[in-house]
């Protein structure tokens, strides 16, 4: 086990057993001081951010790989994504080292400390990620199961192509948002089928996708697909997703060349990425993978994590949200390597920071289902919440709260939680 990865490692700074920030974790995102100053990289650690462009600034970062290389002090993770898992290693050692109990370097410095913690609630966490390209697959066999049984039977509900290869598309990166301004109805054509005609108006049905998705650090080159094996080298970390979709628009527009606006107007990550090596103890074994895959997307024991995934609704006439879904990351039948290796096969270059997402998470009873699409049979068994109301698809003022965490000994590795909130559609444009 990597030291850092130490069940028994304790930090100066207390942290609580249901925090998802504990030492074992070390996160990084893009924070800047709600008091004034400019964004810059972080890390989570319990109720704090520790601000790594201040220690770097201190020379605490000397190192062979990140002496004199001033990463840190960035709007994004990009620069520190592309040096690649050497210099990832040597910063997640240098900050557990720091963070310890035993260490007094911040621990017994009390200008040091001033200047490098924040209480969470005093900074606003920004986009961690420049992002270039998006890629939403379609990776849950339980999913893609469901979704074809409504639309085409259940003898006819996975494609041919399904279990053969990591089904996906391409997305909007320019849409990706963090969680907390809302988000807005989507406005588009639809066409239900007792009508002759599509007509123009607000999404009637809104839904979300628990997903997660990973970024990629050092670029590939241009007509050089990645093998399998050297994936990990390409994948920094992972965060949490909620893709959108506008199920009526999607229905009528996806003919024949697949999603397009139905999913291009809003994708939420979490703000915190969630390193692989933070992740390590909780690798696992995915779905069996039958019939074999080619040689290409070929992995032992289909590796994958053990992550708890949770969907909980909040309406506007509810005081507390009602969880509506349990489901884990480890039921996902294509993993995170076969996605990488499939996506650039044909010698797609991918660059730092392509955030490529699982596609919606299921699990295989109804309550670990991850859309309203799955949870509502399309609507036709509406979703019965505490007080009396009922939900087939999203309405104006719900909040969708989602949130992952992989549970260690006496500490949980986690993304923190999204929380979106349903706005009406803009009518007058």
């Amino acid at each position: 086990m990597n030291a850092t990865n130490d069940p028994s490692l304790k930090s100066f700074i207390p942290v609580n057993p249901d925090s998802h920030f504990p030492i074992q974790n070390l996160p990084y995102g893009i924070f800047k001081p709600k008091s004034g100053g400019s964004p810059r990289i972080g890390t989570a650690i319990g109720d704090y951010v520790l601000d790594l462009a201040e220690l770097e600034d201190a020379g605490v970062f000397d190192g062979p790989e990140l002496d004199g290389e001033h990463v840190f002090d960035s709007t994004s993770l990009n620069a520190f994504m592309a040096m690649g898992r050497n210099a990832w290693k040597e910063a997640r050692e240098k900050i557990s080292q720091l963070l310890r109990d035993d260490e007094p370097t911040i621990r017994d410095n009390d200008r040091l400390r001033d200047k490098v913690l924040f209480k969470r609630p005093d900074v606003e966490m920004l986009l961690p990620v420049d992002i270039g390209d998006y890629t939403d697959f379609y990776s849950s066999k339980e999913h893609a199961t469901n979704v074809g049984t409504i639309f085409r039977g259940k003898e006819n509900a996975l494609q041919p192509n399904w279990l053969h290869l990591p089904v996906g598309y391409h997305g909007r990166a320019s849409s990706i948002v963090l969680d907390g301004n809302g988000i807005r109805r989507p406005l588009g054509q639809t066409k239900p089928q007792n009508e002759d005609k599509p007509s123009f108006g607000p999404s009637r049905l809104l839904d979300f996708e628990l997903e997660m998705g990973f970024f990629t650090g050092p670029d590939s080159k241009l007509g050089e697909p990645i093998p399998i094996k050297e994936a990990d080298d390409h994948i920094f970390g992972m965060v949490l997703v909620n893709d959108w979709s506008a199920r009526d628009i999607q229905a009528w527009e996806y003919v024949p060349l697949g999603p397009f606006l139905a999913k291009n107007f809003a994708t939420t990550i979490s703000p915190w990425v969630v390193t692989l090596e933070a992740l390590e103890p909780f690798k696992t074994e995915g779905a069996k993978q039958y019939p074999e895959p080619l040689p290409y997307l070929r992995s032992k024991g289909n590796p994958t994590f053990d992550i708890n995934l949770e969907v909980s609704l909040k309406t506007e006439k509810m005081n507390e949200p009602h969880i509506i879904t349990h489901s884990n990351y480890k039921y996902l039948y294509w993993n995170i390597y076969q996605q990488l290796a499939h996506h650039t096969i044909t010698g797609c270059n991918i660059r730092t920071g392509d955030l490529m997402a699982s596609g919606t998470i299921s699990g295989p009873t109804p309550d670990s289902y991850g859309s309203m699409l799955e949870l509502t049979s399309r609507g036709a068994k509406p979703l019965k919440l505490p007080n009396g109301e009922e939900r087939k698809f999203l309405e104006n003022g719900d909040t969708v709260n989602m949130s992952a965490w992989a549970q260690g000994e006496n500490y949980k590795i986690g993304f923190g939680e999204i929380s979106s909130r349903i706005l009406p559609a803009i009518q007058d444009f």
